[in-house]
């Protein structure tokens, strides 16, 4: 059995991202059954239908991330919360992958959200309004285990990576429950 290509896709822009540390985590504790890789999205210019339509060519950056985002089996996306929602680089690369209508590079992959954040709340609000936009992209959510990681600068050590024992074990369940969902739901 050949292992389920996930794109990645971490909505922090930041150099020093927690997402992008986390994410960093979470794919290094994966099983065999997963091949992750990360998608970029800081290159895609903001969607505008207009270059969509009526015989313009989108911009490259768009055709290049469409292209590239047909050969996952499902997706991982890492969030911060900005104002109580995912940021705009997160929706611009949903929306961009959404268009031109009736050609999403989004239905039917299995999705994971990780919602990480310096603050308590573990950007419960970015992790669900994120999820509303993936039921309509008609994307199988991973329902459980939820991950919100709150304070989560406090579970790094000096060298990025996660130094407290439950959060690295709490973070495996999630991937082996993901590669499990990515199995169940995954297009045949």
């Amino acid at each position: 059995m050949s292992a389920k290509k996930i794109a990645v896709i971490i909505g922090s822009l930041r150099k020093e991202s927690l997402n992008r540390k986390f994410a960093h985590e979470v794919m290094a504790l994966a099983p065999a059954s997963l091949s992750l890789e990360i998608v970029e999205i800081g290159e895609l210019a903001m969607y505008n239908q207009d270059l969509d339509e009526d015989g313009a060519v989108p911009p490259q950056a768009w055709t290049q991330f469409r292209q590239r985002m047909q050969e996952f089996d499902g997706v991982l996306f890492f969030t911060p919360e900005y104002n109580r929602s995912t940021t705009a680089a997160l929706k611009n690369a949903l929306d961009v992958g959404s268009r031109p209508y009736g050609s999403s590079v989004w239905s039917g992959k299995p999705a994971g959200v990780v919602s990480v954040t310096p603050g308590t709340t573990g950007a419960f609000g970015a992790n669900h309004h994120l999820r509303q936009s993936l039921v309509f992209l008609d994307m199988p959510v991973l329902q459980q285990p939820e991950m919100y990681i709150g304070s989560a600068a406090k579970l790094l050590g000096d060298d990025g990576k996660v130094s407290n024992e439950d959060t690295k074990k709490f973070l495996k369940k999630f991937i082996e429950a993901y590669a499990a969902w990515a199995e169940t739901n995954a297009k045949k």
